[in-house]
């Protein structure tokens, strides 16, 4: 019996949110029995607010990092809480302030997420904290301490539960954070195995767009796994454990590396090798690979090995069919053996590093530092903001829309005076209105839809439980699925938060008479949240997407010249290596969550910047995809070498390459390409081996990046021309009968 309850339990303590959920209901709970203990249940509505902006606020930390930032925390909130309450009574300075604290707390979000974390919190705090003064009737003289006392008591009991927690199980979230990267691994594996699938016919460019989808996933993924190591791994670089982790990481980037490479047209793979079952082997390959991934995940969470032994055997069919083929000695095949064996070679050190990572403590040590993103100072801190002082920065226009339109909902306050008036603010400022229009629109519709679902079971709820002791466990069940939800099911989510409403405010009055008032608060809000996204400074992402596909391309570039620099001076995976690969993909990411964005946007010409967008997008996980093949098979050139002539011509496609982002940049017109690409060509084919000679993986990828320029340069063309400057040269449609 024992196992059979440990086994369940185990996959219980393997999600993420778990532990998360645990830690809310512990605190909730807490607050609910102090209430008990002083026969006082008017107390649980600020405790239980204050838990919930503190969990909020939570950052990911070592239990030091995370006590620093608890206290940086409660002084921001008893900041927050005390300015409400002194400036409550006179409206035009409680407006001067609202409008002011947010314009600095959104941009302190320049800082890094740590920092946007706790200012978010100490915004939600703030309006907590109006909506206790209006539910009370206003400020009083005699209870001036009092309700920012028991909000921080609120916030302190769950950053002291945090804190402890954080402690005892620091390791949890980094073997949650790598799992999750292996698993994307795995997804992003499979999912570009179906390029290898030997159809005629198929629409490689929507197969093509699912894989740098994917990469956009990974990538998240191995950006939180980072920092989550790099917080760790301060003052403690002699732990086993975390050092054990650090090598999966390091790892897992290899893998991503080996993966993202691409070394031929896969159409021209599938044309001259249709009839035989080498395409199918590397398919079979890496979708067992892939499935090796995700088995890995699972083992860490659950501490067991994993086997690949699959994927060994895989990766052996398809040498005994590359075997086969070179036999039949077919002189058409020659040229293209020779990337097939590439592949191949490739998937097999992949396959090498999935073995390594079955016992990582027996690799080789390494550069293993990692780049620290926070701010090293004051003078640091402010130059980043200063940066973001400017009309170009999503962070500086959202932190001029939001005061705004929190200054709107407060002035509809005044002007309706509807019950409970507050919860506008809290809706427009925290839960609707975001950076972007996208997020925006999507969050407005799961809020409305997940507060009428709320607020019927809430009704339902304190209608058929009306014992005040079943409402607030009732709530702090809500507040418990709030937390496991908000990230994934937000309609879940703020159903459960609505619930929590009603049963904790039921306990101090008549939870019926917020109903309707909530209904029309979140509608009133979202309405201002709308209107303010689209009127207020909009972010529409086709105007930045000229210069999103030139970081990206700009990306690329630096990680090619990072590859050169090698070729030079040796292969290393030093800090500079890894941080140019890394910005190559995170730039290659947000080119394809700028798009996604950019679907979810209105306008008669959006679909056609999508386009071109999307097109662009193809054509620059196509090139980086080149790039890191030629930095998979990276090492020092000699002199004596066939491939010492051919760096010149890397030189120069770097040069082109950054010349191209920078054109892309400032939107100018960005020429031929077409001419310098067969320069290039010839220079690349001139210095030709002897037929004996061995491959040549430098020359096959230079070459295969020279093909890619004419086609990128037609692609930046179209994101250069302006939208009316499109409509007015887009051929109108010829007339129907």
């Amino acid at each position: 019996m024992p196992n059979s309850l440990s086994i369940p339990l185990r996959r219980l303590w393997t999600l993420d949110k778990f532990a998360y959920s645990l830690r809310v209901l512990l605190a909730f709970s807490g607050a609910l029995a102090l209430s008990w203990l002083c026969q006082d249940i008017a107390l649980v509505i600020p405790l239980f607010l204050g838990i919930i902006a503190c969990a909020l606020s939570e950052t990911d930390d070592s239990w030091q990092g995370r006590l620093q930032a608890l206290l940086v925390t409660l002084v921001c909130f008893a900041t927050a809480s005390l300015s409400v309450q002194w400036l409550y009574p006179w409206p035009w300075l409680f407006a001067l302030g609202l409008a002011a604290s947010t314009f600095v707390l959104i941009m302190l979000g320049a800082l890094g997420q740590r920092y946007a974390t706790i200012a978010s919190g100490t915004l939600i705090l703030a309006i907590y904290s109006m909506i206790a003064l209006e539910h009370r009737g206003g400020a009083s003289e005699t209870g001036l301490w009092r309700q920012p006392l028991l909000l921080l008591s609120g916030a302190a009991g769950y950053g002291l539960i945090s804190v402890v927690w954080s402690a005892l199980f620091s390791r949890q979230p980094v073997k949650q954070s790598l799992a999750q990267v292996y698993r994307q691994l795995g997804e992003y594996l499979i999912v570009k195995s179906n390029l290898f699938e030997p159809l005629r016919g198929l629409d490689v460019e929507a197969r093509r767009l699912a894989v740098a989808r994917q990469n956009g996933r990974v990538v998240e993924a191995l950006n939180q796994a980072k920092e989550m190591i790099f917080r760790r791994l301060e003052g403690q670089r002699g732990d086993p454990k975390l050092n054990r982790y650090l090598r999966l990481y390091f790892i897992a980037q290899d893998i991503h590396e080996r993966a993202s490479s691409s070394h031929y047209p896969y159409a021209q793979l599938t044309e001259a090798f249709f009839h035989h079952d080498v395409l199918f082997r590397c398919q079979r390959l890496l979708d067992q690979q892939g499935q090796a991934c995700k088995r890995l995940g699972k083992a860490l969470l659950l501490n067991r090995p994993f086997d690949h032994a699959q994927s060994e055997q895989a990766l052996e069919d398809l040498r005994a069919s590359i075997s086969y083929l070179r036999a039949l000695h077919n002189p058409a095949w020659r040229e293209l053996l020779y990337p097939l064996q590439a592949l191949a070679d490739n998937l097999a050190t992949l396959e090498e590093q999935l073995s390594a990572a079955y016992n990582p403590d027996a690799g080789v040590e390494g550069d293993s530092s990692l780049f620290d993103r926070s701010p090293r100072n004051l003078r640091d801190g402010w130059e980043r903001i200063r940066l973001h002082l400017t009309l170009a920065s999503p962070i500086f226009r959202h932190a001029i829309r939001l005061p705004l339109a929190l200054l709107a909902g407060y002035g509809v306050l005044h002007l309706v005076h509807p019950s409970q008036g507050f919860w506008i603010l809290l809706t427009t400022a925290v839960f609707v209105c975001r950076p972007n229009f996208a997020s925006t629109r999507r969050f407005l519709h799961q809020r409305i839809v997940g507060t009428i679902i709320g607020l019927v079971v809430g009704w339902a709820s304190i209608s058929l439980f009306p014992h005040p002791l079943l409402q607030t466990l009732i709530a702090v069940v809500a507040g418990v699925a709030f937390f496991a939800t908000r990230e994934k099911h937000y309609v879940v989510a703020t159903a459960a938060i609505t619930l929590l409403v009603l049963c904790s405010f039921n306990q101090v009055g008549d939870g019926f008479d917020l109903i309707w008032p909530r209904l029309f608060d979140t509608l009133v809000g979202a309405l201002i949240a709308g209107l303010a996204v689209v009127l207020i400074l909009p972010d529409w992402q086709g105007r930045q997407l000229h210069r999103e596909a030139a970081s990206a391309l700009l990306g690329s570039c630096r990680y090619l010249q990072e590859i050169i620099h090698q070729y030079d001076a040796g292969k290393t995976d030093d800090l500079a290596y890894r941080l140019a690969r890394r910005n190559a993909h995170n730039a290659d990411a947000a080119l394809s969550s700028m798009l996604g964005n950019m679907l979810q946007e209105p306008g008669h010409m959006r679909k056609h910047d999508a386009d071109d967008g999307f097109r662009f997008l193809v054509l620059s996980h196509t090139l980086l995809g080149y790039i890191s093949a030629l930095g998979a098979h990276r090492h020092r050139v000699e002199e004596a070498e066939f491939d010492a002539g051919l760096m010149p011509v890397a030189h120069r496609l770097a040069t082109l390459l950054e010349a191209l982002a920078t054109r892309l940049r400032e939107r100018r017109p960005i020429g031929d390409l077409k001419a310098e690409q067969e320069t290039l060509m010839a220079m690349l084919d001139q210095d030709a081996p002897p037929d004996d000679a061995p491959y040549r993986p430098m020359q096959t990828q230079l070459r295969l990046i020279c093909r890619m320029l004419g086609a990128l340069g037609e692609a930046a063309e179209r994101l250069t021309l302006r939208r009316e400057t499109r409509r007015e040269t887009t051929p109108a449609p010829a007339p129907t009968a």
